[in-house]
């Protein structure tokens, strides 16, 4: 019969000595004994498992790399429980005899694998399995994402704990500080002012999201459970409210957006952004090498004697007394520059704007209309025909009708609003047969009967 647990023992007999050399009492206070620390004593009984890590991580990267294979190798291979050294040997033709055995010394040394004498074989020892279960799931978990592993680790932890009734406190808490972490993370980024670092912890709280929704059915299974103790239940309570806050953060995220957008600088009118420009700075691995031939060629200082100097200096001195007794004179006159005030032709635009929409409400007459007069007309009507500026420009001072403020003030806009018109418009858009607009709201000017009434009283 084979002993799973003689690899640990032997492990226990020769990895203290580094504990002999640096035993852990030598790292607490005198007069405190560490069994005495619950935690102390939970990896004190987790001794052989701790040494399993310990016997696969211990060493160089490519050390690690080299054991991990032979395991996983060896544990995958379901046909057969039992290993003999020639099937090893076999399975691992390309590795060195010398390396092969010392992996294997290894790995049956610290109780990873187990011999059988008897039947001249190796097997995978349970521990072993629970390892590569372990290691396993953080794999294939942060294939896609190295963001998204701890979360779906914890909580596939903690799924499966629960689906086998022995989900603990301390896993229900290594997933609430997962959560407060991430909320700190976010609130950090909103509190930055950083489009960039906003938009990237935006994502990430999408996908933390995500994540929350499948938390959600393993929490109310918890809740729901009547074997967990008040301790459980209060940490999955923990969680959830950890859930919420987290889930709350959508609208901080919106509103620290829109007020980057509202600051947005653009550069003149060419629809560029300081953020367009900051992208593409970013594109550019180095930025460096933005600047050659930008420079024709480098400042080469010049070093001169003292007699050079007083020859220069002398040279100026000369220059600028022959230019003060020279002939002195008025400049020659320059026509001064000719500007455009585009001030006028705007006032005539918007004079010419309100007398055809008085023509329209028929002020001098009103209420007292026939029945062919028009009472209500589309917009297209009224705005065209016209260039599109002009038109454009009609359109925008259409929301000033029955505008109250606007209409209390002096003015032409005043004037404007306090026509008895009213302007009515819808999303949807109607197609025009105009050189100048392709197409237009759906939208109405009608004559306001009562706003009329008490003008014309």
């Amino acid at each position: 019969m084979i002993d799973t647990l003689a690899g640990a023992a032997l492990a226990a007999e020769q990895i203290p000595a580094l504990d002999e050399a640096d035993p852990l009492q030598a790292h607490f206070h005198a007069g405190l004994n560490p069994e005495e620390i619950e935690q102390v004593y939970h990896l004190k009984r987790a001794q052989p498992m701790l040494q399993a890590f310990t016997a696969l991580f211990h060493g160089g990267q490519d050390s690690v790399t080299l054991r991990l294979l032979v395991l996983r190798e060896l544990a995958a291979d379901t046909a057969t429980a039992a290993f003999s050294r020639a099937d090893i040997n076999q399975k691992f033709a390309y590795l060195i005899p010398e390396s092969l055995e010392t992996v294997l010394n290894r790995l049956r040394t610290h109780g990873l694998l187990a011999w059988d004498a008897p039947a001249a074989v190796y097997r995978i020892t349970p521990m072993a399995r629970n390892v590569l279960a372990a290691l396993d799931t953080l794999f294939s978990l942060g294939q896609n994402d190295a963001e998204d592993a701890d979360m779906g680790f914890l909580l596939s932890q903690v799924a499966g704990a629960q689906a086998v009734g022995g989900v603990t406190v301390d896993q229900l808490k290594h997933l609430l500080g997962r959560l407060t972490e991430l909320t700190d993370e976010f609130r950090d980024a909103i509190a930055s002012g950083s489009e960039f670092q906003l938009r990237t912890s935006q994502d990430k709280w999408h996908t933390a999201c995500d994540w929350v929704e499948k938390g959600s059915q393993i929490l109310r299974a918890i809740t729901g459970d009547e074997r967990a103790d008040s301790a459980t239940h209060r940490a999955a309570q923990a969680i959830g409210r950890a859930q919420s806050a987290l889930l709350n953060m959508q609208g901080m995220f919106s509103r620290a957006l829109n007020q980057i957008e509202r600051q947005r600088v653009h550069l003149g009118q060419s629809g560029l952004s300081t953020t367009d420009v900051k992208l593409w700075l970013l594109a550019h691995e180095d930025l460096a090498s933005l600047a050659d031939g930008a420079i024709d060629r480098p400042v080469v200082p010049i070093f001169i004697t003292p007699a050079e100097m007083i020859d220069v200096a002398e040279t100026e001195l000369l220059s600028e007394r022959a230019v003060s007794v020279g002939p002195a004179g008025l400049p020659s006159g320059e026509d001064a520059p000719l500007t455009i005030n585009d001030n006028p032709q705007i006032q005539m635009e918007l004079d010419t704007w309100i007398s055809r929409l008085s023509d329209f409400a028929n002020l001098g007459t009103f209420p007292e209309f026939t029945d062919e007069s028009p009472k209500q007309v589309p917009i297209q009507d009224s705005l065209l025909p016209a260039s599109f500026a002009v038109a454009s420009y009609r359109a925008s001072l259409l929301p000033l009708l029955g505008d109250a403020a606007e209409a209390s003030l002096q003015g032409a806009t005043a004037q404007l609003a306090r026509l008895p018109i009213s302007f009515d418009a819808t999303d949807a858009m109607i197609e025009l047969d105009d050189p100048e607009v392709a197409a237009m709201s759906v939208a109405t000017l009608s004559l306001n009967l009562e706003s009329g009434s008490q003008q014309d009283e």
